[in-house]
């Protein structure tokens, strides 16, 4: 097994801001993320926890494969990524707007 050292910032990738992640948010208190391939539950909630000030309480994870895609003649594909759903305790809340 390897260990993979990384600081906060490179844990957490992008917010993904959609509709559903919008909905979540203000229903469950639940952010969605995207985040590096190699990071796990606890390298996600210790970067979140000091990235925004906040007290999480679960975090899902979810790999993502990547798409077909078509250009011109040429098949090719999207790269795979990880996808992280943080749920916060009732008292907190991020800003992402």
């Amino acid at each position: 097994m390897v260990i993979v050292s990384m600081n906060d910032y490179s844990v957490i990738i992008r917010p993904l801001i959609t509709e559903q992640s919008m909905h979540l948010a203000n229903a469950k208190g639940a952010y969605s993320f995207e985040v590096d391939k190699r990071s796990n539950k606890v390298q996600i909630r210790n970067a979140v926890e000091n990235t925004y000030g906040v007290k999480v309480r679960t975090v899902r994870t979810a790999n993502r494969k990547g798409k077909h895609r078509r250009r011109g003649g040429i098949m090719g594909m999207t790269s795979n990524w990880k996808k992280a759903v943080v749920y916060l305790e009732s008292d907190y809340h991020i800003d992402l707007f």
